[in-house]
């Protein structure tokens, strides 16, 4: 089967990007190299194509109340322009994904919600939002975006001052605070300009149509172009997790609480996984997702085992890299509770051979 292709597909061949297919699509991994990338982003700035992310939007008389059942977070808190990190989570309380939702600003009589589902999940979620919208006889309307809309984000110290020069209409970017949105005048196009990330470092994510990314980009020249090696290595020092990787919903289910952002639970609200939830509140936890840092040279890799002092297999590395900015190497690894707590002395496996780790708390980095 093809592989999806983002708009700017071309552009980032003519720039020298090398590419990986990720969750369908043909995405660029990396331009000048994930280092200089990498880099970029912690002293100064980039800017990243996220266009394989999914777009859903809910609207209609109804809208809040099917995203309040299919989320985890309080969907009711926000206002238009806010958004909110949140968990989707199956009856266990299981994550089937995370997700950012946004109330757009724009919204007309009735509320508008987007959702980023991640890469080749928007058939999933559309279905699945469909499905219990006639299931529990809702007035809400479900429409996959994903090929409507260009993604970008422009991350670093330096991004406030790039996203302002490129806004035309006088929008004042940074009256924005975290986790709020405008919608705005780029290269000619209106689009939805939100303080949101995936890196540890300040920046924005602007939602753009489809057929104008190739300006709004444009509108970003000078800005270091960043493939998704680099996005990995960043979120991974930020202690970011990413689905199908350090969750999955069939390999590897894992819930909020053991993932280590329960923060996005609300359990006074009512949705799909909460009495599961819930309970495990109030149980406990058998296992947790930690950072570790090698002490041993080698490099923490998916799939490798994690050990106590002992030998005994204890858990499996879900992430893991040497940090460019740490110059360490380090990962993430689910482990039982007894062996979570920071300073807890584990092994990691590489190439058949154990290497002293240590628990760390997470973030790695944080600026």
């Amino acid at each position: 089967m093809a592989l999806r292709t983002p708009p700017l597909r071309g552009r980032h061949e003519e720039a020298g990007g090398s590419f990986t297919d990720f969750g369908g699509w043909e995405m660029p991994v990396e331009f000048a190299g994930i280092r200089t990338e990498h880099e970029a982003v912690r002293e100064a700035v980039g800017i990243f194509d996220v266009s394989h992310m999914g777009e859903v939007e809910v609207h209609g008389p109804d809208a809040t109340k099917l995203m309040q059942r299919l989320t985890t977070n309080d969907v009711t808190a926000l206002s238009p322009g806010d958004s909110q990190y949140a968990c989707i989570t199956d009856e266990d309380g299981v994550i089937l994904d995370d997700t950012v939702v946004y109330r757009r600003p724009d919204e007309g009589e009735t509320p508008t919600y987007l959702f980023v589902p991640n890469a080749g999940h928007e058939d999933w979620m559309v279905e699945r939002w469909t499905e219990h919208r006639d299931e529990w006889d809702l007035d809400a309307t479900v429409d996959d975006r994903t090929e409507d809309y260009a993604m970008f984000a422009v991350q670093g110290p330096d991004a406030e001052d790039h996203v302002q020069d490129a806004v035309e209409n006088g929008i004042e970017v940074a009256s924005l605070s975290r986790f709020t949105a405008t919608m705005a005048s780029v290269a000619g196009a209106e689009c939805l300009v939100a303080r949101t990330g995936y890196t540890g470092e300040d920046g924005f994510e602007l939602v753009v149509p489809w057929d104008a990314a190739e300006d709004v980009w444009d509108a970003f020249d000078g800005v270091e172009p960043c493939g998704l090696g680099a996005r990995d290595t960043l979120r991974l020092e930020a202690g970011l997790l990413l689905s199908g990787q350090d969750f999955h919903h069939e390999e590897n289910p894992r819930t909020p609480y053991e993932a280590g952002i329960s923060f996005t639970v609300k359990l006074d609200t009512e949705f799909v996984g909460r009495d599961a939830l819930e309970a495990q509140k109030e149980q406990g936890v058998d296992e947790k997702l930690v950072g570790i840092r090698l002490i041993d040279r080698g490099i923490p890799r998916h799939g490798y085992d994690v050990t106590d002092t002992d030998g005994d297999v204890v858990g499996t590395v879900t992430s893991g890299t040497m940090s460019p900015t740490l110059d360490e190497p380090i990962g993430l690894a689910y482990v039982p509770t007894d062996l979570a707590d920071p300073e807890t002395m584990l092994r990691v496996v590489v190439r058949d051979r154990p290497k002293k780790a240590v628990v760390e708390p997470l973030p790695f980095y944080e600026r």
